[in-house]
């Protein structure tokens, strides 16, 4: 199988007011790093990923103070107000040729495992894919009131995680095909509103998104784990 050239791109323009923090989110610390550096260390660590294109706020100040901001591989775009503008604020400064594996920027637990498999899937078959997680519990579907009007079968239900890998030209035009580009909600999204398919990878579920201040405790034991089992 040829090598494909492959770009990472970090999604982290987003403030993250559910953390109720003074800080984005993504400038937290998590075990003396951030957790933007946790979820960047396995792209810049990763012999075939040529680059990580990181896409932050207009009127970030903590990004560049950190030490990872002067490695080689490091690109900087400007964000915008939403995650579709800060995607493609850097697919734009990316070779259209390239793939690109877009990533969360308070993803930290993500292993170089299900990288490599997401990258081994992609290169087979040229077709895009994501990593997701199986959904375990029994789900609920509620009205606006928050009553219970459904029990929703889980069989082939899964957690959309990332990164999510698609060749960039592909997914440049899938995104300018949308009428609202508000409605897309992750790249995988955009492609299947084009009608394009998408594979799905079976992830850890331990890939978790900080979103939630309880969150910040869960991927703190993640990482304990990973640190302690290397």
């Amino acid at each position: 199988m040829s090598k494909l050239n492959l770009v990472a791109v970090i999604a982290a323009a987003g403030l993250g007011k559910r953390v109720a923090a003074e800080i984005p989110k993504q400038y937290l610390s998590l075990l003396g790093k951030t957790i933007i550096e946790h979820s960047m260390a396995p792209f810049l660590n990763h012999p075939d990923i040529t680059k990580v294109v990181i896409s932050i706020a207009k009127n970030d100040r903590w990004f560049t103070q950190l030490s990872v901001a002067k490695h080689p591989k490091v690109e900087l775009v400007e964000g915008g107000l939403t995650r579709v503008d800060s995607v493609l604020s850097a697919l734009n400064v990316i070779d259209e040729c390239a793939y690109v594996l877009v990533h969360d920027a308070a993803r930290p637990c993500i292993s170089r495992t299900d990288i490599d498999k997401l990258i081994a899937s992609v290169t087979f078959s040229k077709q895009g894919a994501i990593l997701a997680s199986r959904v375990r519990d029994t789900m609920k579907r509620s009205d606006l009131r928050g009553q219970i009007i459904a029990t929703v079968d889980r069989e082939n239900l899964w957690h959309a995680l990332t990164p999510q890998m698609f060749e960039n030209k592909v997914l440049l035009k899938a995104i300018s095909q949308i009428d609202d580009p508000q409605m897309i909600t992750d790249e995988a999204s955009a492609m299947e509103m084009s009608g394009l398919p998408v594979t799905i990878i079976e992830g850890r579920s331990d890939n978790l998104k900080v979103t939630r201040q309880e969150d910040l405790q869960l991927a703190e034991l993640y990482l304990s784990q990973k640190i302690n089992g290397a």
